[in-house]
């Protein structure tokens, strides 16, 4: 175990193999008592995005190793970094490898986005768009914005529908572009139950939005995280670790890349305790996605 791996190792699941688990989570963070000194109001916060903590009863904080150290300081062992990087190897941890999936663009993206104004969804355009793809327009003004970025480096403008994630940015979609603004990450959207026992995994928005307009009506009882990219699957881990869920629905594409992705998966999900992998891709086959067997049922192209 060297120290590069070991800060690669989700907090949440080093506290998970302590059996300490979150008091309160939200997207993008988890709240709980502090492992590294007694109190009784839980305020040591695990950010899962940049894999760090901060206690803020104490002000400490830091990676991995340096939670290592805090907790080893906090139950009288030895606390250098060799001890720090010993220990996490002794409970059994390690960096998870995802398999790389790449997927050759389908359009090109454009750099030097800059983002002009984000509002509801309302231009006649893109809901006509929504349409042909068959997303139920209150269900994509639920999840998505109508944006307006320039291109610095052309000087044009233009505008699309724009998904959230997890840092910011938006993942761009209109008839001719498919984009991204910020940094490209993944978006994870929580379920309509406070503490659920699943999560569902897709490869993009329009698939999320079609199975639920297909499936669910109002929404996923479990959380869902959206890639928007499948070479974004390895920053799923955090969100998953240690978290509690109980079974995992991929909703991969029926390609090369999506059988790729799903493998990838299922060996990760392997390492995860009581959970359990649903693989859905078969509901939707032959076709490509969700979204074409969504437009299928309902006779729509594009």
């Amino acid at each position: 175990m060297n120290i590069h791996d070991a800060k690669e190792i989700p907090i949440v699941e080093i506290l998970s193999r302590l059996d300490i688990h979150p008091k309160k989570t939200s997207p993008g963070k988890h709240l709980y008592l502090s492992p590294v000194r007694e109190e009784k109001t839980p305020s040591f916060y695990v950010y899962l995005k940049t894999n760090r903590w901060h206690d803020f009863g104490d002000g400490r904080g830091g990676d991995p190793v340096d939670l290592a150290r805090a907790f080893l300081k906090f139950t009288r062992e030895a606390d250098t970094t060799a001890d720090a990087l010993r220990w996490i190897k002794n409970i059994g941890l390690g960096p998870y490898k995802f398999t790389p999936v790449h997927r050759e663009p389908t359009e090109p993206e454009e750099p030097g986005l800059i983002l002009k104004k984000a509002k509801p969804l309302q231009h006649l355009g893109l809901i006509h768009y929504l349409e042909k793809r068959g997303i139920p327009l209150e269900l994509a003004r639920q999840h998505s914005k109508e944006v307006h970025v320039k291109n610095q480096r052309s000087g044009k403008s233009f505008f699309a529908l724009g998904f959230d994630n997890e840092e910011g940015g938006y993942e761009l979609r209109n008839p001719f572009f498919k984009g991204s603004l910020g940094p490209k990450t993944i978006s994870f959207i929580r379920g309509k139950e406070p503490k659920p026992d699943s999560i569902h995994l897709f490869e993009g928005y329009f698939d999320y939005l079609s199975a639920i307009a297909r499936l669910q009506g109002e929404g996923f009882k479990g959380d869902t995280i959206v890639l928007n990219s499948v070479s974004n699957l390895k920053q799923i881990a955090p969100y998953i670790q240690g978290y509690g869920y109980r079974i995992a629905y991929s909703w991969f594409d029926n390609d090369k890349a999506g059988d790729t992705a799903t493998a990838s998966l299922a060996d990760f999900l392997t390492t995860q305790n009581d959970l359990t992998h649903q693989r859905m891709n078969r509901l939707y086959a032959p076709h490509k996605d969700v979204n074409a067997w969504h437009m299928h049922t309902l006779d729509l192209t594009l």
